[in-house]
């Protein structure tokens, strides 16, 4: 039974690390990578010193600042309302409605928000207007892309978020429940000391599983709400992979770029896998 899963990150995850050789090279398809020039850190060099280093580092930390903060803990939110509702239709029926957004595609999102927010007949403008108040270009304002950005997550990934929490909680005794109850305790004081702790492990595990890719701010979701407009804060490592690799064909360039965002992510989990560890958490390792 692990051997499809296994086969998949060796295939996917593993083999594809060759391919990180070219960050040191000026790769040329026609030669392969075996044969194309070695350049040692030129290109990161190149990428440090770039102007655009500093507006990229600055719009992906604060997307996934803002995604951590805001994002990470609606879902343990609710799980813990879910977990209180006693008529299983009524629990069941809710799951299904917030599980639902999941499995629409950015490309149909990005779509809504456009129906939605769009000056030209957009139903929020409208409402505005209605409203006496001035229409706001929602889609193409700087001021309000990053908001858009984390809405769009919030909508679409907190009810999926919750099946971790959920079956965690699942797991945790009635009898606790029972004794508390004895003891005098609301729900409250038995979510705060008997439903949190319970949770605590898988929390501190799918935080340091968030960090791992704490600057993967999304490449679809972003490229599809750029314009002209709002590129100053919209433009992310992983747009401007696609930009300077794919659309031109910056191979080596574009790779450096990527390794740079990876080993960030891994010493983010490195070093929360250790603060875990040091408050009595299992942690990953």
């Amino acid at each position: 039974m692990a051997i499809p899963g296994m086969l998949y990150f060796i295939i996917f995850r593993y083999v594809p690390m060759w391919g990180l050789l070219i960050a040191f090279q000026d790769y040329q398809p026609s030669l392969g990578m075996l044969h194309s020039n070695w350049v040692g850190f030129k290109h990161f060099e190149r990428f440090f010193f770039d102007a655009s280093f500093a507006m990229l580092f600055k719009n992906t930390l604060i997307l996934a600042v803002y995604n951590l903060v805001f994002f990470f803990p609606l879902p343990i939110v609710l799980a813990l309302l879910l977990n209180e509702v006693r008529k299983e239709v009524f629990k069941r029926t809710i799951q299904t409605i917030v599980y639902i957004p999941h499995f629409v595609s950015w490309v149909v999102v990005v779509g809504i928000s456009y129906i939605f927010f769009t000056t030209e007949g957009g139903i929020v403008n409208d409402m505005l207007a209605s409203a006496g108040f001035p229409k706001i270009e929602f889609l193409i304002s700087s001021e309000w892309f990053r908001t858009m950005i984390v809405s769009q997550v919030i909508w679409k990934e907190t009810g999926w978020g919750t099946i971790i929490f959920l079956a965690a909680l699942a797991g945790v005794d009635p009898q606790l429940y029972e004794a508390a109850r004895i003891d005098g305790a609301g729900r409250f004081r038995q979510l705060w000391h008997i439903t949190l702790p319970a949770i605590r492990s898988v929390i501190v595990i799918l935080f340091i599983l968030r960090l791992g890719s704490f600057l993967d701010t999304g490449f679809e979701q972003v490229f599809l709400m750029l314009n002209s407009m709002n590129r100053d804060v919209g433009e992310v490592f992983d747009t401007y992979v696609y930009n300077v690799g794919i659309q031109q064909g910056q191979f080596s360039y574009s790779t450096a770029v990527g390794l740079f965002k990876s080993l960030i992510g891994l010493v983010l989990v490195v070093g929360a896998n250790r603060m875990a560890k040091k408050f009595g958490e299992s942690g990953l390792y």
